[in-house]
C-alpha cells in the first residue's frame, strides 16, 4: 500500500493534513489552513514539488 494524505480539522478552527506512510508512520503534518479547498491546494502544491529529484544537503559546506 502506498502512502497516503489525511485531511482533518485542527484545533484552531482550520484545517491541514498530514502525509503517512504506508506503514501507518506520519512522514509530514502541515500548517493550519483556513479553509479546506486552501489544504487541498496545498496538497497539490506538496505533490507537485515532490516529484523533482533534487536535493541540497545544507549539512555539507559549499566548496
Amino acid at each position: 500500500m502506498a502512502g497516503k494524505y489525511e485531511v482533518f480539522a485542527d484545533d484552531e478552527g482550520g484545517f491541514r493534513f498530514r502525509l503517512k506512510a504506508s506503514n501507518g508512520d506520519i512522514v509530514a503534518t502541515s500548517q493550519n489552513y483556513k479553509t479546506k479547498t486552501s489544504v487541498l491546494r496545498g496538497i497539490d502544491v506538496l505533490r507537485k514539488n515532490a516529484e523533482t529529484d533534487k536535493v541540497t544537503d545544507l549539512t555539507v559546506a559549499p566548496s
